[in-house]
């Protein structure tokens, strides 16, 4: 696949959640809206950083949901690399976990970071729907796929990392991402 001049990409998917742990014991959404790494995911994340610390990279692109900046900032915080927050590689809205926060609140958690770029809201709301949220069409996640390498082909950095989510980097790339795991790709 050629998206334009030749980059290295880094798919990284974020640790595991308090959503992921809560679904993987009872099955079931436990509604955990826009949910923050657990406990492990943050063991998962320590030992991420060991893993990328050898790394050249000249930018680190993040999903705006709260466990994919925290993974982003424990993998990659005080390394001095530029952190940009995009929001066109969001997980596909699915469940509770996948419906974010607002930008005023997220650049409050994370100041360290810019988040006045985005639009509120920013991840998929459907107009006219019974309950907290639609599922987002196959077709919109298809568009932010495009819309995604499109941007990345762009940017002028050779070496990026992007911290983001399964079901996105799966449609993306058709690999299975477990948590933490990182994927390279030459593009």
């Amino acid at each position: 696949m050629t998206w334009g001049d030749q980059k290295q990409i880094h798919l990284i998917r974020h640790g595991q959640s308090t959503f992921n742990a809560a679904y993987a014991e009872a099955g079931e959404d436990p509604m955990y809206f826009d949910a923050p790494l657990s406990p492990l995911g943050e063991e998962q994340v320590v030992a991420l950083r060991g893993d990328v610390a050898g790394l050249t990279l000249d930018l680190v692109v993040t999903s705006p949901f709260t466990r994919a900046v925290q993974t982003c900032l424990g993998a990659f915080g005080g390394r001095g690399l530029p952190i940009i927050v995009e929001a066109s590689h969001r997980e596909r809205l699915g469940a509770s976990c996948d419906v974010g926060r607002s930008p005023l609140l997220l650049a409050r958690d994370f100041p360290e970071l810019e988040f006045d770029h985005l639009d509120d809201p920013w991840w998929y709301v459907e107009d006219n729907v019974d309950g907290p949220w639609a599922d987002e069409p196959l077709d919109v996640l298809d568009e932010r796929i495009a819309t995604f390498r499109t941007w990345l082909a762009a940017r002028p950095e050779k070496r990026i990392a992007v911290v983001g989510h399964s079901m996105f980097f799966h449609a993306m790339t058709g690999h299975v991402f477990a948590n933490c795991e990182v994927l390279a790709l030459e593009i």
